[in-house]
This record gives C-alpha cells, structure tokens and sequence, in this order.
C-alpha cells in the first residue's frame, strides 16, 4: 500500500511525560494560546491518548510533504503553503482512514485515525515515534527533510513496537525567534499564540486586529510561513509529490480586487474545498485591508 506519506514512527500509547504536561499548562496559564480557546479544552485527552480509544496501546504518527512545487506569482496575497491546494483535512483523513482499515484487517485491532480532530498532541507524538524534533519555531523537524509536513495520527489497540524518540535540537540556533515579525519566539521554544501572525490571520475573527498588526503583516492574508522559511532545516526541502497539495487558481490569483469583488458565494464555491473557507469571507476581507502585496518579485524564498 503506497499513501505518499514521508515517514513513520510507533510510540507507545501512554501519558505524555511530566515535563511535556507542566509545559503545556504553563503555556495555558499565561495566556499563550491566545484566541485559541479549544487549546484549553479536553485537557485529559492532551495529556493521554489512550483515552481516545478504549484499550489503545500504540500511536502511529505519520508525516506528509507539503512544501509547494510552484509558488504565488507577484502581485498576490500570501497564503501560507499549507494552504495552497486542497484541504490537508480531507486529503489526510482518506489516507489514514484507508491505513486504519489496512490495518484493521491484518491485525484484527481497532483503530481510531486522527488529523486535527482530536485532542491529541501530534508534535509530541511525532517526537516519540522518532520522526523528528520540536524546534523553536514550535514545529515539528525531521532531520533532513525540514518542517514543511503534516502530521497525522492513528491510535490503535494493535501492539506495536515502539520507535526510538528523536533527541536531535537546534542547538544554539535562533534564526526563527529573529525572523518572526510579531515577536511570537522565545529562544527557550516557548510560542506566544496571541502575538502570532498565523494565529491572529486565521484564528482570529474579531472586525479589527490589534494595531500593531497592521505593521507587521505585510502581503500575508492567510497565515505566515517566515519561521519555517528561515530554519536552515528547510534548505533540505523538495516538491511535494501529492498533487491536491499544488496550488489552486484562486490562490495564485489571489488579489485584493478579487477578494473586494467576491460575494459569500463565491467564497464558498472557491474555497469549498481549501483551509482558507475556515477565515470567512468577513476575516479575509479584513485581512486584505491591511496587506500591501509586493509587485516586484514572486513569493517565494
């Protein structure tokens, strides 16, 4: 069975370690998650994902390449590659869902497939099965191969043996927390998700962004790439091979004109089938408000 994923690891389904769990509800109670307020939910679940899944004892993670083989032309609003083509929701949930049943079969066990629709803590998990290291940038790295991947789960009560934890860092390297625009970095790995361009663009569907976001974000409408474009890790990084991950018409050709010309159901029927339909017409719209698209050069790195 061949699905495109890029790499693949097992850990043991059991709680996250202490230090994992005092981190992330330090994270909470400062605030960190920002608008995000499912962060701060199912907190039981985060911390155990055995209780996904009624006698679960393994956590398949998985990763898949997004990174974009054709970039945005001059002249259109950034969109984060991750939003490029076809919703990673979608495309994820057929192959993992595809890998559960394959799995089901040859073991008999159950399965419980998860991408983004579970509580569950796919970076750490990611790290345990040894497909790569949380970086400061706060996302998950596989040596050699760099960040631009999505990462799905499956839970499953089948027994399987457990993959070495990756244990590689970035070292002294603090790229990242100098190139992020709003200051969202710490050179300690911590995230500050209200200060976060990504965050606040996609997340955020209040009429106005606080002002100083008006300073900082440049042409991005959906999302922000920069932390991820500067990590040396990415210098590795080749073409997806997934073809919904190329980039759409309407993302290429996403200009303020065409956003100030659509109406809710030409948002709808353009971005039916992307992670941009989850901003709303009314939170792009805002976006493009305050974006000053580059003429001069393509987006790319």
């Amino acid at each position: 069975m061949s699905l495109g994923f890029d790499a693949c690891g097992f850990a043991a389904a059991v709680p996250v370690d202490d230090e994992a769990e005092a981190r992330y509800e330090h994270w909470l109670e400062q605030g960190h998650h920002g608008c995000m307020k499912w962060a701060a939910g199912h907190r039981d679940l985060r911390h155990d994902p055995s209780m996904l899944l009624e006698g679960a004892r393994t956590v398949i993670s998985l990763a898949m390449n997004y990174y974009p083989a054709q970039f945005q032309p001059a002249g259109a609003l950034r969109v984060a590659y991750y939003a490029y083509g076809r919703d990673y929701h979608e495309v994820l949930r057929e192959k993992l869902t595809g890998l559960a049943r394959f799995i089901e079969q040859i073991t008999r066990c159950t399965t419980r497939p998860c991408v983004d629709s579970a509580p569950i803590r796919e970076r750490y998990w990611a790290q345990r099965a040894g497909l790569g290291f949380i970086g400061r940038n706060n996302c998950l790295i596989i040596p050699g191969k760099g960040s631009f991947f999505f990462l799905g789960e499956i839970v499953t009560t089948a027994q399987l043996p457990p993959d070495a934890p990756c244990t590689a860092t970035c070292g002294d390297c603090g790229k990242c927390v100098d190139a992020c625009p709003s200051g969202a970095l710490n050179v300690e790995g911590a995230a500050d998700a209200s200060r976060c361009l990504s965050c606040l663009l996609i997340e955020n569907h209040d009429d106005e962004l606080p002002e100083w976001v008006h300073d900082v974000a440049g042409d991005r409408v959906v999302g922000c790439d920069e932390c991820q474009l500067c990590c040396p890790h990415n210098s590795h990084a080749v073409a997806t091979q997934e073809a919904d991950f190329a980039p759409t018409d309407a993302v290429l050709t996403l200009t303020p004109a065409r956003i100030a010309a659509m109406t809710g159901g030409d948002f709808k029927r353009t971005f039916a089938h992307s992670a941009i339909s989850r901003l709303r017409l009314k939170t792009l719209r805002r976006n493009a408000a305050l974006a000053k698209p580059k003429l001069m050069s393509p987006l790319e790195p």
